[in-house]
């Protein structure tokens, strides 16, 4: 699960070379997204569970950050996989507002913002706001899984000790070898998006909703580490 524009890609990609680490077909599925309007039946448990071939011995799994975000998607994923171990992975929030906001806003096709741009925008940034406010989105996965099926990892700490974030996430799939070391490790990926101004007002207000959902963050989880020294916003 999450986050949008954490590093996900990056983290994925490190588990996936532990050699008793199966690598799924994809990373993202997106399988429950269109559960919001669909019964979610037996057969689709079984559907998710044939996503994941893989030999004898060895773990795989997907990776997809909406499931977070989206909230009927964490009960639904316990009854698909209740002995499921989930990783968060998240980002310093206002950096990862930015950068989703950017992301979203160069994925909408020009004729579709020429009609409706700033509606198209706005929603965009709703959604990008809404994904960087952690504490209720990893509340809903609580509901959902005991605390010792989760892991929330930091990026930022994963880019300063990559290898210690490594071998914690390494033990805690109950991996053997949680030393194993990828020769790529630091070879961080991710598509870099051109910035834009943003107005003072809706800054202000992304930014003190960011800083109240942290303070409840550290409530939830205090093992997290997160700062409000950023307060200047470009789109």
């Amino acid at each position: 699960m999450g986050a949008q524009r954490a590093g996900t890609k990056w983290w994925y990609g490190v588990i996936c070379d532990h050699p008793e680490v199966q690598r799924a077909p994809v990373k993202e599925w997106h399988f429950f997204d269109r559960h919001y309007q669909t019964p979610f039946t037996p057969d689709d448990v079984r559907a998710y569970h044939r996503r994941f071939p893989r030999p004898p011995g060895l773990i795989t799994g997907e990776w997809t950050p909406r499931y977070m975000h989206d909230f009927w998607t964490p009960p639904l994923l316990r009854r698909a996989a209740p002995d499921a171990k989930i990783l968060v992975l998240l980002r310093d929030p206002f950096a990862r507002y930015l950068s989703g906001l950017r992301h979203e806003l160069a994925s909408v096709k020009p004729a579709v913002r020429r009609r409706r741009r700033s509606y198209i925008e706005a929603m965009d940034a709703n959604d990008a706001l809404s994904r960087s406010l952690y504490c209720r989105q990893l509340a809903r996965i609580f509901e959902s899984f005991d605390r010792g099926q989760v892991l929330v990892l930091q990026y930022e700490r994963c880019v300063e000790a990559p290898a210690a974030a490594l071998r914690r996430t390494y033990e805690f799939l109950g991996l053997p070898d949680p030393d194993h070391l990828p020769a790529f490790i630091e070879e961080r990926v991710g598509k870099s998006y051109p910035s834009g101004e943003m107005p003072q007002l809706v800054a202000n207000a992304a930014r003190n909703a960011i800083l109240e959902d942290v303070n409840d963050l550290r409530s939830l989880v205090p093992e997290t580490s997160t700062s409000g020294r950023r307060v200047a916003m470009r789109a």
